[in-house]
């Protein structure tokens, strides 16, 4: 069964860098990877009524520019030696915003997994991620999206640290894609629990045997801090070990609503040098 991955890009930098990231990944995998670019049109706007039809002079333009930069990154894929026996490349033009266009082609085209930098064009130094990688982080609830930092080296990971609180309870099919990728790359999991309780409770502790039954056969630990809040623990954590990779399951705000919309943002510096695998509570 092929793996379907969807690689947006605004032809940047570091939408390049996660397009390598994605292939190292996936090196051994039978993949179709769809590269989307979603282009605009000078003198529209997205929010309004008037929409350029194809046919027109600026549409066909920015059509066309579009589909050029595309045949010229599948052009250096091949040149590179990134594209392996088992892939697959299709590229998709579409007008729209990159957030709508993301959104709709992981319906069409059933996308197991999005991977995306976290910066587009304008690569801000004092912003750690633009505004499509957290709506993708945020919204692409049926779909898993991993993250990858301008500089971060192509090198598949060899050890992922999980961070969670053991409240929820986990259900195997959230969390398939961490375990393939740990299987894959034959990586080991590290489960940061970040405490603010003295003990677990009962219900934390059947969650934590849970992780223990779906990662049978994957080398894990589990590992706690307290007396610290949750971005400076996994910054600590991640850092001390060399890790390579963080993962949580997004319950709906939570993660984000207390840590990525606010300024604290600035000072998590795990965010700006680590991947960042997302995948989601599916009950919500």
């Amino acid at each position: 069964m092929k793996h379907k991955v969807l690689l947006p890009t605004d032809f940047s930098a570091n939408a390049w860098n996660a397009i390598k990231y994605a292939l190292e990944l996936y090196k051994n995998k039978a993949c179709d990877f769809y590269i989307l670019n979603a282009f605009s049109v000078p003198t529209y706007l997205f929010d309004n009524l008037l929409v350029p039809e194809p046919g027109e002079e600026k549409y066909e333009t920015a059509k066309q520019e579009s589909e050029g930069q595309i045949a010229k990154l599948l052009d250096k894929i091949t040149l590179q030696g990134l594209k392996k026996p088992k892939h697959n490349f299709f590229a998709i033009s579409v007008y729209n915003s990159p957030l709508e266009a993301i959104k709709n082609t992981i319906e069409e085209k059933d996308i197991e997994i999005v991977i995306m930098g976290t910066k587009g064009q304008t690569n801000s130094r004092s912003i750690f991620y633009g505004s499509n990688a957290i709506y993708v982080m945020e919204k692409s609830r049926n779909c898993p999206v991993i993250v990858v930092p301008p500089g971060v080296l192509n090198i598949a990971p060899k050890e992922i640290v999980f961070t969670t609180s053991y409240k929820t309870h986990f259900k195997r099919r959230e969390l398939n894609c961490l375990i393939e990728l740990a299987k894959d790359n034959k990586a080991s999991v590290r489960f940061l629990h970040v405490a603010i309780e003295e003990k677990l409770s009962q219900k934390q502790i059947d969650n934590k045997k849970l992780l223990e039954e779906y990662f049978e056969g994957i080398d894990f630990s589990f590992h706690s801090l307290s007396n610290t809040d949750l971005s400076m623990a996994i910054n600590c954590f991640v850092e001390s070990r060399g890790s390579d990779m963080v993962a949580f399951i997004n319950k709906k705000h939570a993660f984000f609503g207390s840590v990525l919309t606010q300024p604290l943002v600035k000072e998590i510096t795990f965010f700006s040098k680590k991947p960042i695998l997302v995948m989601h509570d599916l009950r919500n």
